[in-house]
């Protein structure tokens, strides 16, 4: 048995894996999340700051729900991200379309398998192979 303290509210749990908090902490968060998608919704165009304030969350929970992509933004929206590799600006997530693909590339090609060689069949050379003559 995995026993922790809560990083939430310091509560002994039973840790089974992912977020260090305990499942009465998660749930919590998780009904901020839906208030937060929420106020989106309703307020498309407010700022970050002001999400966090009206919804009663810190700032750093709503850019983590963000960089996971559980929240998007319209392209209209005055929150931008920074994709982490170029520096182009997204709506959500880590990285843009370009750089995803890019990197889902290099995985591919990193864990191929390599294609087999076509090899050619070996020919023995016998020393009594050639040409033979019957005597009549």
């Amino acid at each position: 048995m995995n026993l922790r303290n809560c990083a939430r509210c310091g509560r002994m749990f039973n840790y089974i894996g992912g977020q260090p908090v305990c499942e009465a902490c998660k749930k919590a968060i998780e009904e901020d999340f839906q208030r937060v998608k929420q106020y989106i919704i309703d307020n498309p165009r407010a700022g970050l700051k002001q999400i966090a304030d009206d919804c009663e969350v810190t700032t750093k929970m709503i850019q983590q729900w963000i960089r996971e992509e559980r929240l998007m933004f319209t392209a209209d929206s005055p929150i931008q991200l920074q994709c982490e590799k170029c520096g182009e600006l997204i709506q959500t997530g880590r990285y843009c379309a370009k750089c995803k693909s890019s990197m889902a590339d290099n995985m591919t090609n990193t864990f191929a398998k390599p294609k087999p060689q076509i090899q050619q069949p070996v020919v023995k050379k016998d020393s009594k192979a050639g040409m033979r003559f019957l005597d009549t």
